[in-house]
């Protein structure tokens, strides 16, 4: 399938699919005084396009007269993953359109839809993807993100730089480098760019940690670079050619490890960021096993940091019980007795022990990763 560059000053293309005359040509109208419009009734149909022209993003009806929409939008993500899509549905499949979110479409759009929210809805989506496009332009072609901490600087404000123009937010690269939060929409961006998956995954173990932190009495420090060390604990990950989260090989523990360099990678891009040290601990060291038979450094128990063991275990779990594409979640009894039998060899056992009856007590669920509507 062929996909799109959003460039600024180009006019994007959106491909309207939908089996209903009248919604589809009403999008046409709209859209077409400021996007090129491509538009299918059914499935076939838009593959056929998708496979013939560039594409930016998909407006998607969840009903086709061929193959129900998320089906079709999961097919679109894995071989397209660079074409934003935005659901298009009635008031009673809401719950399916957010299903549509947590398989990677950027967005919803209710029917009956006015002008003002499409339009809105769709500027965000573009905005998004020329970000996330330029993200993973930096990807392939700055390697010195991962290199030397002198050369990962330089590249890193070269990509501030840039994001910066790109974003709506108006804050300067002066003001990101001044406050480490304000690093996290390009970090987060940065996830995405990469796989959406990525990003879902590494929320929803920040949110585990963070659950951890809160019964461990941890200081205000502490808990901030241990929510931002487990958001980032993948980020090596970004500099692999071609990752895909549902490709990453799944060890017999639950842990996924395709390349055994990405801590180490993480580690050195986040090094030139001025973030926390023990968030760069974290980095590098969440594959790190209580036997000392982890990677990269083989460290051994105690020596392995108190918030990269919480990381290493939040991470499994999340593996574990987590739905993505290709892999079915464990229930949570089922999953809290398989990371039971890694005590001693790759979990801190007491860590272990208490993380187990935290997220068996919580009595709230990781964050849908959802996005709303717009206003």
């Amino acid at each position: 399938m062929v996909t799109a560059s959003c460039q600024a000053g180009t006019q994007p293309t959106v491909l309207i699919i939908d089996d209903e005359t009248g919604p589809r040509d009403a999008l046409k109208v709209i859209l077409r005084s400021f996007c090129n419009v491509r538009s299918a009734e059914n499935a076939k149909t838009a593959l056929e396009v998708l496979g013939q022209e560039p594409v930016d993003v998909i407006t998607l009806d969840q009903k086709l007269p061929d193959r129900h929409g998320l089906d079709l939008l999961k097919d679109i993500k894995h071989h397209c993953p660079d074409v934003e899509v935005i659901i298009v549905t009635g008031y009673g499949s809401l719950k399916s359109a957010m299903e549509g979110i947590r398989h990677g479409a950027a967005g919803y759009l209710l029917k009956p839809f006015n002008v003002n929210e499409l339009t809105t809805l769709i500027q965000q989506t573009m905005d998004k993807k020329r970000r996330l496009d330029f993200l993973r332009h930096c990807l392939r072609t700055l390697p010195d993100l991962w290199g030397a901490e002198e050369e990962s600087a330089g590249a890193w404000e070269k990509v501030k730089t840039g994001y910066a123009s790109l974003s709506l937010n108006t804050q300067s690269d002066a003001a990101i480098q001044q406050d480490d939060m304000n690093l996290l929409p390009l970090l987060s961006d940065t996830l995405e760019a990469t796989d959406r998956q990525l990003l879902n995954h590494s929320s929803r173990v920040s949110f585990y940690a963070t659950l951890m932190a809160s019964r461990l009495n941890f200081t205000a420090s502490e808990q901030k670079s241990l929510a931002l060390g487990a958001f980032l604990h993948d980020l090596g990950k970004t500099s692999l050619p071609s990752y895909r989260f549902s490709e990453d090989q799944i060890l017999p523990s639950g842990e996924a490890s395709l390349c055994r360099e990405h801590p180490d990678r993480g580690a050195r891009m986040i090094a030139p960021l001025g973030l926390p040290v023990e968030v760069g601990q974290i980095v590098a060291s969440h594959h790190e096993r209580w036997d000392g038979q982890g990677y990269p450094r083989g460290l051994q128990g105690t020596d392995i940091p108190l918030l990269a063991r919480i990381v290493g275990i939040a991470q499994t779990f999340d593996h574990l019980t987590a739905d993505a594409p290709g892999r079915l979640a464990l229930p949570l009894d089922v999953a809290t007795r398989q990371i039971s039998i890694q005590s001693h060899t790759h979990f801190d056992p007491l860590l272990l022990d208490f993380f187990i009856q935290v997220v068996k007590d919580s009595p709230v669920s990781p964050p849908a990763m959802d996005i709303a509507p717009a206003a």
